[in-house]
């Protein structure tokens, strides 16, 4: 049976992180546990370890910047632990806005370091800031060594395609789908570019919070969007993640969809 693909969920978040784990490991569903800081690697580290499924990202939210910002000289001291980086990015929104020149430090020394490094798969948080984002990415970013994955993509059809000239991923999750401009965004995003996500616990399910297991919902209602079977949606999400993995060079015990590359 073909297995799900949660790109971006805060594992760590949840008050059973232990359980959790276990149980998205049972079903076999591959996820990416992104953090928010890098004192939260070690812990998430420890707790992946033994599974096949789960992997975890290196982040430093840029919501967080204003009070973790003096964090990214651990983050730069643990980069070359992992292939994932997450979740990383600039946010600016109106909340954060008095963070947004320390964001974009931080963010420049994170897209240098994955430059540095190379092989790095980034899911990168854009608010209001897709095209500041894409341009210190060109700036910043070797493009030919690392991917970035736009996670809950929220900018234009024209920047989906920017986006998409320069080699990006999207993780799509449920919120995304249904809205207004969901159509339009959806052709402007090639599918051989897509991949899915929860965000939980930030979103919800049946009135509870996501979690890795419910991204079920969500290729179910992306087959509706795309006119497409859901069964053949799964699959081609999972060939997806096949090609990203196959694209970094990584070293770790994961069993992946192919034998080829691990993260």
């Amino acid at each position: 049976m073909t297995k799900l693909v949660d790109f971006h969920c805060h594992l760590d978040l949840y008050p059973d992180f232990e359980a959790l784990v276990a149980e998205s490991e049972r079903s076999s569903v591959y996820t990416l546990a992104v953090t928010t800081t890098p004192r939260a690697w070690s812990r998430n580290k420890t707790v992946a370890a033994p599974t096949k499924h789960i992997r975890v990202g290196l982040g430093l939210h840029p919501q967080l910047v204003g009070s973790h910002g003096n964090e990214i000289e651990l983050w730069e001291s643990l980069v070359h632990e992992t292939s994932c980086v997450g979740e990383v990015g600039i946010d600016a929104g109106p909340q954060y806005a008095k963070s947004l020149t320390d964001q974009k430090c931080i963010f420049t020394r994170i897209l240098k370091a994955c430059s540095t490094h190379g092989s790095k798969i980034l899911s990168i948080h854009a608010v209001r800031s897709d095209s500041l984002v894409m341009d210190m990415m060109e700036e910043h970013l070797d493009l030919s060594s690392n991917i970035p994955v736009f996670h809950w993509f929220s900018g234009s059809p024209s920047e989906a395609r920017r986006a998409t000239a320069l080699g990006c991923m999207f993780s799509i999750n449920n919120r995304m789908l249904g809205g207004a401009k969901t159509e339009t965004l959806l052709k402007a995003i090639p599918q051989d570019r897509m991949l899915t996500e929860t965000d939980g616990p930030f979103t919800e399910t049946n009135g509870r919070p996501s979690r890795p297991k419910d991204v079920s919902v969500c290729v179910e209602n992306l087959a509706v969007a795309l006119g497409r079977d859901r069964v053949a949606v799964q699959a081609l999400i999972l060939d997806n993640l096949k090609r990203v993995l196959n694209r970094v060079q990584v070293s770790t015990s994961a069993a992946l969809p192919s034998g080829k590359s691990r993260v």
